[in-house]
């Protein structure tokens, strides 16, 4: 498989092997707290806007929001961080343990304050944030109970996550002994890097910095793509990495590896409400990727996908296994061309129809395309508004008709298919009869040629016990493969 793509297969195995996967994260743990409300009026104190609260939420944050991701992809999480002796700290603690998250390596120390980051919020614009935190590095007895419990840990995991906010936990001596330790036992190690210095990461897996981070810890403005691919490659070197995961927001991301050349993911995001914890979702998913056994460049793809979920809600979020999915779904088979997988296929027709577009099929082997294909093809399509086209593959060809047929690839016939206006999506079946992929796409209304009856159209049952309806078209007269065929022979015995 070319490792620049990923298939709603990939996306189903990643989801199936996520949940067999443990996960270390390592961080800054805060609350993320959200006060909604309505602003119609402007102070009398001061020439601020008065947000009238209506509804407060309070969520993980931080490396508590890649617990979150992970826990959604059904990974299995063990978190150690730093949290001070306070009730912000022991609300965090019951979240973790309500979501099976082992916390045992999660040390108090009475000398700091947990996190919360407050966010006022009228409608979808952010109005104010509140930040109550403590920032200096934790101690070094706090760093030694840390490791202690760490090291114990890291026996088990498959993957380990830093996920550094630049509060004081993640200590330089920290750091390095994890990746050390990954390192020693042959597991990747994905970093969210904070600040200027990246040599700290050295020996890391993967760094996934975004394009500000990227640019103030390589010296180097990014501007085009001449300093992004610079930033990119000193980045590579000065942290000793195997890859670089950059995230240029709405420009999508770029992957670096020593020795490639740089990768440009464009965005997969369909609306951008907030990027807040787009970032964790990355690192997430990427991480996860390559514990699953992916390539650098397939876990980019996919992480690609979630984090364009992630940004069309507001506040730190996730993406679920359904939402990817249909994510992929959507975006794959709408990539460009109309020769989709059938399952991607399948979530972007429940898609239309949800926005109550009516779905034509139809089937055939299509070999010799021909006028009389063209003109049933258009008035097929002129019963709804998306016409999908189930095309029988090389091997169904052979079965039905001959050992010398098709005369046409399955591959060129769907690309010619394709380029027809008419036509909306192919599929190609190997099965003898489109009777499972009906039952998968659900049309609307099923179409073939007048030769049949509707009592032996393959799927007219199953289509008219959802409320669909059968279609029976006429042909062109005089216009049929068979008689091209037949031509064909003759012609080439004359001569």
């Amino acid at each position: 498989m070319n490792s620049y793509t990923v298939t709603i297969s990939d996306i189903e195995k990643f989801l199936s092997r996520s949940t067999d996967i443990t996960a270390v994260v390592i961080g800054d743990l805060m609350l993320d707290e959200y006060l909604w409300g309505d602003t119609h009026r402007i102070s009398p104190e001061a020439p601020v806007p008065i947000v009238n609260v209506g509804r407060e939420d309070t969520r993980l944050g931080g490396a508590g929001n890649v617990v979150n991701n992970l826990r959604v992809l059904g990974a299995k999480v063990v978190l150690a961080s730093v949290l001070g002796d306070d009730s912000d700290g022991a609300l965090i603690c019951k979240r973790l343990q309500q979501a099976q998250v082992d916390i045992e390596a999660v040390v108090h120390d009475s000398g700091r304050i947990t996190s919360r980051k407050t966010r006022i919020l009228s409608g979808n614009q952010q109005m104010l944030r509140i930040d109550r935190e403590s920032k200096q590095q934790i101690d070094a007895d706090v760093e030694a109970r840390l490791l202690e419990k760490l090291t114990l840990k890291l026996a088990a995991a498959d993957v380990v996550f830093l996920s550094d906010y630049g509060k004081g936990v993640l200590s330089d001596t920290l750091i390095q002994h994890v990746i050390e330790r990954a390192n020693a036992i042959n597991i990747p190690i994905v970093v969210d890097p904070k600040g200027c210095d990246y040599a700290k990461y050295y020996g890391a897996t993967l760094l996934t910095p975004n394009r500000r981070e990227a640019s103030q810890a390589s010296g180097i403005t990014i501007s085009d793509d001449a300093s992004l691919c610079a930033a990119g490659d000193k980045i590579l070197l000065m942290a000793g990495l195997e890859a670089l995961v950059l995230t240029r927001s709405e420009q999508g991301m770029s992957i670096f590896q020593p020795d490639k050349k740089p990768v440009h993911l464009p965005t997969r995001s369909r609306e951008v409400y907030d990027v807040s914890g787009a970032g964790d979702t990355v690192l997430t998913v990427v991480g996860l990727g390559l514990a699953a056994g992916f390539s650098v460049e397939q876990a980019a793809l996919m992480a690609n996908i979630a984090a364009g979920v992630v940004v069309g809600k507001v506040g730190t979020s996730t993406a679920s296994p359904a939402e990817l999915v249909e994510a992929a779904g959507f975006l794959i088979a709408g990539d460009k061309t109309k020769i989709c997988d059938p399952h991607a296929l399948q979530i972007v027709l429940r898609r239309l129809r949800q926005m109550g577009r009516k779905i034509v099929f139809t089937n055939g082997c299509f070999d010799l395309l021909h006028a009389g294909h063209v003109s049933y093809l258009q008035r097929a399509r002129e019963l709804g508004d998306v016409l999908v086209l189930g095309l029988n593959s090389d091997a169904s060809v052979r079965r039905l008709k001959g050992e010398s047929r098709p005369l046409v690839s399955e591959t060129d016939r769907a690309v010619i298919l394709a380029a027809l206006a008419c036509v909306d999506y192919v599929v190609v079946f190997d099965d003898d009869t489109p009777l499972e992929l009906i039952a998968l796409l659900q049309p609307d209304i099923l179409v073939k040629g007048s030769d049949y009856t509707e009592d032996n159209v393959v799927g007219a049952d199953l289509v008219r016990q959802w409320g669909g309806r059968v279609e029976l078209m006429p042909f062109v007269s005089g216009r049929s493969t068979s008689a091209l065929v037949h031509k064909i022979s003759s012609t080439a015995s004359v001569d």
